[in-house]
């Protein structure tokens, strides 16, 4: 199976995938998920179940169907064949329309999160207090995450005067935030979610805390190189960009010579360890 397609467990059955590393999205076997949620007996009656379900969302007017691809992944048969697949937001509006007990939990962890997200809306604060809690589940030290929380009030002020700007959320804002990453660490977003070894993950939630820092002043220099030089149109503003990245990579360049060591590492995560480890750690040095 090559690189960019893999398997993965979903209700005890195997769902093939595929990576799509321009977009940098994962498509979903639709049929696979299909067999898994209704269990279908084998391939061809889930495959016959999704031609059914595909033609009544068609005949309702869904734009789901619109939104699959077909891609060619591996049978059973080790072969590659065309295969309706689906990306996470796809599938997920699909299984909505699957009358199944076991796609009911996410129809329902559905229902949950765009509660919270109308919450959110008339108290923002509810966000940052739930961001919180999912980090420390997650096993991140309470220092990483202050960091972090900060990152993202920095990055929002970034991105309100952008808009300002008359930039476009989406690919305007990308380019941008290519061109600070590439002044300041050297490197696309890309190649340094590569460097990292992640796909989807976040890159700021694999940073370590020198990393955060240096981003967020790259991003806080931008932001106030912008307010006072107020840039008309991409290009302009894609010049403050470096400029905000640069002030950044300079701290980085003095950091570097001071320490011997580079500041980007392929470290995924600033964590703290469990409880049980800090133990073990203890007593070895006593």
């Amino acid at each position: 199976m090559k690189k960019e397609q893999s398997m993965i467990l979903f209700h005890q059955n195997t769902v093939r995938r595929h990576w799509d590393e321009d977009k940098e999205l994962w498509y979903f076997s639709i049929v696979d998920v299909v067999q898994s949620l209704t269990d279908q007996s084998n391939f061809q009656t889930a495959r016959k179940y999704w031609n059914k379900l595909k033609e009544r969302l068609k005949n309702e007017g869904s734009q789901s169907v619109t939104n699959c691809h077909q891609l060619k992944m591996q049978a059973a048969d080790g072969k590659l064949y065309l295969t309706d697949a689906a990306d996470t937001e796809t599938l997920l509006r699909l299984i909505q329309s699957i009358p199944s007990p076991k796609a009911e939990p996410f129809k329902l962890w559905l229902a949950k999160v765009g509660y919270e997200r109308i919450e959110e809306t008339e108290d923002p604060e509810l966000a940052m207090e739930r961001a919180m809690k999912t980090y420390l589940k997650k096993g991140y030290s309470k220092e990483w995450i202050n960091q972090r929380l900060k990152s993202i009030e920095v990055r929002k002020e970034l991105t309100d005067e952008w808009k300002e700007r008359g930039m476009k959320e989406g690919a305007e804002y990308a380019i941008l935030t290519d061109e600070i990453t590439k002044a300041w660490a050297g490197r696309s977003v890309k190649d340094y979610k590569k460097f990292k070894n992640l796909k989807k993950q976040n890159l700021r939630d694999n940073m370590t805390n020198l990393e955060l820092v240096l981003n967020m002043l790259a991003e806080a220099s931008t932001t106030e190189i912008s307010k006072k030089k107020q840039p008309a149109g991409l290009p302009a503003n894609q010049q403050v960009a470096r400029e905000g990245g640069h002030v950044a990579g300079k701290a980085r360049a003095e950091i570097e010579k001071q320490t011997g060591e580079s500041v980007i590492t392929n470290t995924r995560t600033h964590r703290a360890l469990p409880d049980k480890r800090l133990r073990q750690i203890s007593e070895k040095k006593k």
